[in-house]
């Protein structure tokens, strides 16, 4: 029989007083941190932490605090980095310190996300996971076997948006799982409703929940994990519990239809199939395989789909942007067929313009933490064993002393002309530091070229413009949705064909 609930609630507090008393007691033999707002005795800052889009109250507190500053909460540091000197100075020059990655126990141990590649702590299976994907995909070289599906998928998602211009965040979504999971697993998406498409917007929607920063008692309370599910205040678990088995779906259901197409004779060239075809596989391998598949097309898919609907947001906002990639795109490729991969070291303006919407949109805008896995001092800053430093991503790509005029969308800023150079590559910036942004060459890779593509046939297509209702015009706004993982938040536009002629380049099949 339970416990009554006074004795739950007795029970949870004096495991909440005892867990503050020692974290408090273990502070008092720490040296100085980085600045920051003065917290309270035990708590530390858990009234200070932001409840959404943690970033900004990030950067107010970089203004006021520093490039480097630093809260508590519940006695774990947290340091927060708000320019992109700190950040490397850190995370790239002591990498063989700050490249683990710290336990996050609602979304990493008890949704299971600690076995995907942006989880996985540096070590012998981190380096598996890269060692699998720079096999295949670790290089713009590598990426050009998939051009001709990366072309063909978004004719399709084109055509689509043509058809139906009032969904476009649903077909963003289906064209970047259709890229994406012909690539990891050779599977081809249904037109409508497809298992795997909603299945990986579910774990991923659920991964940014679970791995929000301060979103969950339990990440700074590991005992809390041991709770009954019945427990009150336990409610997560329950959570956790059907989160988790989303993960695992996602993760298996693809791989178990590759080998299935294998054991049929009729699998498609993908990452999981060219290591799976002919080799016997340890159960330890095994693992890795399905859960690296999983990590590229659950990471892929969260950064291009946000990118890629800031992509029309901006072109929306600022349709002189649109006219001017146009107009290049027009004097380029022609008017006779659809831009291809072949065309982009010609197309420079709309290279700028896709670097431009990784730098205004961040997808990650707190990154997520990396783990000091031994004590350091920084800067005269003292940076205990296992504090979370968190690069503040959207401060990065939005520090005047940077770019210019940051919040202001400019793709020019990103072209050398009249003796001015170029402003700094975002993706040096917006895709991680450290040992882990190794691996994460991979992911700039496909993101780029998705993005880059259907950037490129989306504007050589169509025209996108600003909502007109009833003689009013509807101005989008660009605002962000709050997670590990943000979205703009929905807005209305217009799509239509430029041409009669531009709508028949985008009917053909051919994959060849």
């Amino acid at each position: 029989m339970a416990p009554t609930c006074p004795l739950s609630v007795a029970v949870l507090l004096v495991i909440l007083v005892l867990f503050l008393v020692k974290r408090f007691l273990l502070s008092r033999t720490l040296l100085r941190l980085p600045p920051g707002p003065k917290g309270f005795p035990l708590i530390g800052n858990l009234l200070d932490m932001p409840s959404e889009q943690e970033w900004l109250t990030f950067a107010r507190w970089g203004e006021e605090w520093g490039d480097i500053c630093s809260v508590t909460v519940l006695g774990q540091p947290l340091v927060i980095l708000n320019s992109v000197k700190t950040a490397c100075d850190m995370l790239d020059k002591k990498s063989a310190i700050y490249s683990d990655r710290p336990v996050l126990q609602m979304g990493g141990e008890l949704v299971g996300w600690k076995n995907t590649l942006v989880l996985i702590p540096y070590g012998d299976r981190f380096r598996r996971f890269r060692k699998l994907f720079h096999q295949l995909i670790g290089s713009p070289f590598a990426m050009k076997r998939f051009a001709p599906v990366e072309e063909f998928e978004t004719r399709r998602f084109i055509r689509r948006l043509v058809a139906k211009p009032d969904d476009l965040s649903g077909h963003i979504r289906w064209a970047v799982g259709a890229v994406i999971l012909k690539i990891s697993h050779g599977y081809e998406v249904r037109e409508t409703n497809d298992p795997f498409v909603e299945l990986a917007g579910r774990a991923t929607e659920q991964f940014s929940l679970a791995t929000a920063p301060g979103g969950w008692l339990v990440d700074v309370i590991p005992a809390l994990k041991h709770l009954p599910v019945w427990f009150p205040g336990a409610g997560f678990r329950s959570r956790a519990n059907e989160w988790s088995q989303t993960l695992v779906q996602m993760v298996e259901q693809p791989y178990a239809f590759v080998k299935q197409q294998l054991a049929n004779g009729v699998a498609q060239v993908s990452f999981t199939s060219v290591m799976l075809e002919n080799k016997h596989l340890s159960p330890e391998e095994e693992f890795d395989l399905k859960w690296s598949a999983a990590s590229l097309y659950s990471d892929l898919r969260v950064q291009t789909v946000s990118a890629l609907y800031a992509f029309f947001l901006a072109i929306a906002i600022h349709p002189d942007v649109a006219k001017k990639a146009q107009r290049e795109i027009d004097t380029v490729v022609g008017t006779d067929r659809l831009p291809a991969f072949s065309d982009r070291e010609n197309l420079p303006y709309l290279n700028a313009l896709v670097k431009e919407v990784l730098r205004w949109n961040s997808v990650v805008p707190t990154a997520v933490p990396h783990r000091a896995i031994q004590d350091d001092v920084h800067e005269g800053h003292y940076i205990p064993k296992g504090t979370l430093v968190i690069p503040n991503i959207w401060k990065l790509t939005h520090d005047p002393r940077i770019y210019r005029d940051p919040m202001r969308f400019n793709p020019d800023r990103f072209l050398a002309c009249d003796g001015r150079a170029a402003e700094m590559d975002p993706k040096e910036i917006c895709f991680g530091f450290g040992r882990r942004s190794v691996a994460d060459s991979v992911r700039i890779h496909m993101a780029d070229s998705t993005l880059f593509i259907m950037c490129a046939t989306a504007l050589a297509v169509v025209d996108v413009s600003k909502v007109i209702e009833n003689g009013v015009v509807i101005e989008p706004v660009h605002d962000n949705t709050t997670g590990t993982i943000s979205h703009p938040k929905p807005f209305r536009c217009s799509i239509r064909p430029r041409s009669e002629k531009a709508v028949s380049l985008i009917q053909c099949d051919d994959l060849n």
